[in-house]
């Protein structure tokens, strides 16, 4: 993305980034620039740690021939996840994940992954904590974005890690497309809280 003065969307406050924060499954084929990448991983580290460990380190996937192989990798891994998922009494249908030119990452052209070592039990926690950092820092300035869990087992192969630089120690924990979203996402709706107990 390389917006000039006019185009830049308006800033938005924090509560006004997380209601309009969408899981976002169109873009246009703007790729988002390293200035703008590298302000959405400062907004990730920026997250709650804890015992302040700061587990995170990140993968950026911005080549578009590489993101089609990770997809085409994915797809048939994920399927059979949701159809072992099903035989255990889940109901969940993934069929558009076995046509050829379903891409899960939704055409955008930068995905991030949140990568750590699991050395604690609170690493996995701590790198969705930045991932909803980075996500609420994209909503802010006007990009889309969207977890891609559907990639964690491909991304967790030998061979796809090695091609991305993960280090065997390393597990891919949080994997989110960015972009200029393409159109709207319109917002879905969400239940009250529910409260289990407010004692005063």
């Amino acid at each position: 993305m390389n917006l000039t003065t006019n185009e830049k969307p308006q800033k938005k406050n924090v509560f006004e980034a997380i209601l309009a924060r969408r899981s976002v499954r169109t873009y246009a084929p703007d790729q988002l620039d390293c200035n703008t990448v590298q302000t959405l991983l400062e907004a990730a580290v920026r997250a709650p740690t804890a015992m302040h460990e700061e587990p995170w380190a990140f993968v950026v996937v911005q080549d578009h021939a590489l993101l089609q192989r990770l997809s085409d990798l994915a797809k048939p891994i994920f399927v059979e996840e949701v159809r072992h998922r099903n035989s255990q009494g889940a109901s969940h249908s993934f069929d558009h994940f076995t046509r050829p030119d379903f891409n899960i990452f939704h055409g955008a052209d930068t995905l991030i992954i949140i990568c750590a070592k699991p050395s604690s039990p609170f690493v996995a926690a701590d790198c969705w904590l930045a991932a909803e950092n980075l996500m609420l820092a994209a909503s802010a300035i006007g990009l889309g974005s969207c977890v891609i869990g559907s990639a964690v087992a491909a991304l967790s192969i030998h061979k796809v890690k090695t091609e991305l630089g993960i280090p065997d120690e390393y597990s891919a924990i949080a994997p989110i497309v960015v972009g200029v979203p393409s159109g709207e996402t319109l917002a879905t709706s969400r239940k009250d809280p529910k409260v289990l107990l407010w004692k005063k």
